[in-house]
């Protein structure tokens, strides 16, 4: 047996250490609190709550916005080879 995935319109934002990033992804993923880690300076991590616990993403990860406002990280390749850029 075989199956298609539906075609879905998604929110996403590019983990980036930066104000407008972590305003963007309040703003517009709904990210509250937002919890960025920097244990280790070089290298920040945002954790975020996801229907499997708590996730890391990495700065260049894909924080996406399912269709039933569920988060998750995804890996910009995994990201690149699933979805299509609308804007």
């Amino acid at each position: 047996m075989r199956a298609q995935k539906k075609p879905v319109i998604i929110d996403y934002e590019v983990f980036e250490d930066t104000t407008d990033c972590f305003m963007n992804l309040q703003d517009n993923l709904g990210i509250d609190p937002l919890r960025v880690s920097y244990h280790n300076p070089e290298q920040p991590v945002l954790k975020i709550e996801t229907l499997e616990g708590i996730m890391i993403a990495n700065v260049g990860d894909y924080i996406i916005k399912g269709v039933r406002g569920e988060l998750y990280p995804c890996k910009p390749d995994i990201f690149k080879e699933t979805y299509d850029l609308i804007d």
